[in-house]
């Protein structure tokens, strides 16, 4: 799975190039740092909860079909489906419905403490 995030390498001259500008005596540098954070929130877009949680919730989805297609594969005795690819997609569906489990009960508990709160 590909992600949007920035390479290590960019980020690690990004925080370089930040230490020598506060570093160098009789730079502007409260200006530099200040223009490259407001630059940084202007390109970072933020996530929206909803679409990270669907996301994820499709994601558990789509292993759950995988690894029940494989079973199914496996138990007609199509060729190219082995025992161990069948029980290693069963286990990931396995993992990450349980993980969605714990995501959704740490919300619900959240909701009801936020619900349980004095106003």
């Amino acid at each position: 799975m590909v992600t949007d995030r920035p390479d290590i390498n960019q980020v690690l001259s990004q925080m370089r190039d930040l230490r020598s500008q506060i570093q160098s005596p009789g730079s502007n540098a409260t200006s530099g740092i200040a223009q490259s954070s407001a630059q940084a929130a202007q390109e970072v877009e933020r996530p929206d909860f909803s679409d990270m949680l669907k996301t994820a919730v499709d994601n558990v989805n789509s292993l759950q079909k995988e690894a029940t297609s494989l079973a199914q594969a496996y138990e007609r005795g199509e060729e190219g489906v082995d025992l161990p690819q069948v029980m290693i997609g069963l286990q990931k569906s396995s993992v990450s419905f349980e993980a969605m489990t714990q995501v959704r009960n740490k919300l619900v508990d959240a909701y009801e403490k936020i619900m349980n709160m004095p106003i």
